[in-house]
């Protein structure tokens, strides 16, 4: 296997992955301001339909910024839908894709947003639904859902890193 091909599949899987989120966002009437692919300095910007898309640098990560106070104001359903979606654009291409390294990627890249690691999607949706059942945002509740997804990815960490 090339880097070519690594590269390539993993910006491949983070470009589908945050078109997933778009179209759901899309789908549910929530706006979608910016897209992005990479970090640091842009290379290219193109304004289509109202959306930014970013082209930056170093393909090591990509974003679909939606207007949270507006998703918000959607249904629970309509909310996980958009936030999941990303996962779920994931899961099918690791099935479609499976027994090789892409499909590899895509489960992994699934199984890495659905942990509630803080600002992945698992964590987004665990905030929405704890300030849905509690009918308010609980300071308290949410810093004990950060704080354990942290010390979960910590374990897992050290679990690898202590395992060789």
């Amino acid at each position: 296997m090339t880097v070519i091909n690594i590269i390539v599949s993993f910006v491949l899987a983070l470009v589908v992955h945050e078109l997933g989120h778009l179209l759901a966002a899309r789908l549910c009437k929530t706006s979608v301001t910016e897209v992005g692919l990479g970090w640091g300095p842009k290379l290219l910007n193109v304004r289509a339909r109202g959306i930014d898309y970013h082209l930056r640098l170093l393909p090591l990560g990509a974003y679909v910024r939606i207007d949270m106070a507006g998703l918000q104001k959607r249904p629970l359903v309509q909310q996980i839908v958009v936030l999941f979606a990303g996962i779920a654009v994931n899961l099918i291409l690791a099935v479609i894709a499976w027994g090789t390294f892409f499909g590899t990627l895509n489960l992994v890249l699934a199984i890495g947003n659905l942990l509630p690691f803080y600002q992945q999607d698992g964590w987004k949706i665990g905030m929405v639904v704890f300030r849905r059942g509690f009918k308010r945002s609980s300071p308290l509740v949410e810093w004990c859902f950060t704080v354990s997804g942290g010390l979960m990815g910590l374990a897992l960490v050290s679990r690898a890193l202590f395992s060789f």
